[in-house]
């Protein structure tokens, strides 16, 4: 499964030349990842409310055209990997001229603070959209 997430270019994410700056890509595909997430039964909030969080341990970003102020872009966000303890996200963000950045984050799951195998329901509902690399 690929799951969209639409995002307006907001003035405080662009540089003079009204150039979105490359850490806010970081931000646009968090956003992404929540919007997945919740789009698949798990609500983030929900997930940390139990005690679970799955902190990114490794972010990757090829930038291919600028995004600008005033756009809108599209994240396109997939989960292509999933095992007993971590999982792996790959985005593709897209503007009206076409492809802006592609990207990855991969995520441990943490348990009071320390790494740990993911539970049985989250892995149960995570399973079915996994789409590989």
């Amino acid at each position: 499964m690929e799951h969209l997430t639409r995002i307006k270019v907001r003035y405080a994410e662009t540089d003079q030349m009204g150039v979105v700056h490359h850490s806010v890509y970081a931000v646009y595909l968090e956003a992404a990842r929540v919007d997945f997430l919740e789009g698949v039964g798990l609500p983030y909030h929900e997930v940390e409310a139990r005690g679970v969080f799955f902190p990114v341990v490794e972010l990757g970003l090829t930038f291919r055209a600028p995004a600008r102020f005033g756009e809108e872009v599209l994240v396109r966000t997939r989960l292509a990997e999933l095992s007993s303890r971590s999982l792996r996200f790959a985005y593709r963000v897209e503007g009206p001229k076409g492809l802006l950045a592609e990207g990855f984050t991969r995520h441990l799951c943490q348990v009071e603070g320390r790494a740990a195998r993911i539970p049985e329901a989250i892995l149960q509902r995570l399973r079915p959209y996994t789409m590989g690399p």
